[in-house]
């Protein structure tokens, strides 16, 4: 029956921008090779809905998605979604999601998938999200790399704490043009933090506002201190979290982005990683041209023997 739904959610998926007046449940069943009876009694099993409901549920999403992203009409979405007329649609909708569509488009931030027992949703910019296939594990080395760069991030920031606010601020003359430009061990040290309370907000689907770069930082290092603490262990804990479940092939919608835009979470994971590398190198560098030399470069293989 898996390989039945998966064919199922094939075809749905190809016929996203056919109009609904041509899609119907004989023509879907036919495509899977099933007679209707047993396409209803497998694809419903299976999916915890209706093969019907399934895909009305889906383009509903579809429609609230490009409510969020997009200028358009909200007829026009609602004729993409299948629905005969402006009011028909706002009816449904509201039952969807709780509110009208036009009260749904002044929202900046909302998730815009609905509840579903096969866990199959609209993913942007025209496909359908799947469950991952397999529980992805063996991931400790990874787990262990994000607990290294937290804790590193964390003794980068009390070195930090010994240097005055002209060293703090001082040009890091190597810098990436197009990843930091214009740096400072303030500014990195806070690039590292916001990094974690970033992508926190956007797997929770929390509004994130990105502060100033640049220079212009004068964020104290007592504040990064705290709250480094309470955004590196949520980080750490979700990381672990991800791993327990194996989770690391799913996706989610990253709503602090402008459009949205869809990632796995392993991708998450590994930009995090890639680029606080790179941050963590030049601060390195500042440290030991301020006379801290303590953290060497701040290699994980340096501290992971000590226990750390």
């Amino acid at each position: 029956m898996a390989d039945v739904f998966e064919e199922f959610v094939a075809v749905v998926a190809s016929g996203m921008a056919e109009p609904c007046e041509s899609v119907h449940g004989i023509g879907l069943a036919e495509r899977v090779h099933l007679s209707r009876f047993h396409f209803d009694r497998v694809i419903g099993a299976v999916a915890g809905e209706s093969p019907f409901a399934f895909r009305r549920r889906v383009l509903l999403e579809r429609a609230a998605y490009r409510l969020l992203t997009e200028p358009v009409a909200v007829l026009e979405v609602a004729v993409e979604a299948g629905y005969g007329s402006h009011e028909a649609f706002t009816r449904a909708f509201a039952r969807a999601y709780g509110m009208s569509p036009r009260d749904w488009r002044r929202e900046a931030s909302r998730v815009f998938f609905l509840t579903a027992p096969s866990g199959v949703h609209f993913q942007p910019p025209a496909g359908l999200r799947l469950p991952a296939r397999r529980k992805v594990r063996g991931m400790d080395v990874l787990v262990r790399m994000v607990e290294h760069h937290v804790w590193l991030t964390g003794e980068m920031i009390e070195r930090g704490a010994r240097l005055d606010a002209a060293v703090l601020d001082r040009p890091i003359e190597l810098s990436v043009e197009g990843i930091d430009d214009d740096i400072s061990i303030r500014y990195l040290l806070d690039r590292l933090v916001w990094q974690e309370e970033m992508w926190l907000a956007s797997v929770e689907d929390r509004p994130f506002q990105v502060p100033e770069c640049g220079r212009d930082v004068t964020t104290p290092i007592s504040e990064l201190r705290v709250r480094h603490a309470e955004a590196g262990s949520r980080f750490v804990a979700l990381v672990n979290q991800l791993n327990e479940d194996g989770r690391f092939d799913e996706s989610f919608v990253d709503t602090t982005c402008e459009p949205p835009r869809v990632f796995t979470y392993g991708g998450m994971v590994a930009h995090v990683l890639t680029f606080a590398a790179h941050r963590r190198s030049l601060l390195i560098g500042a440290f030991y041209t301020a006379g801290i030399q303590d953290l060497g470069f701040g290699d994980p293989m340096q501290f992971v023997a000590e226990g750390n």
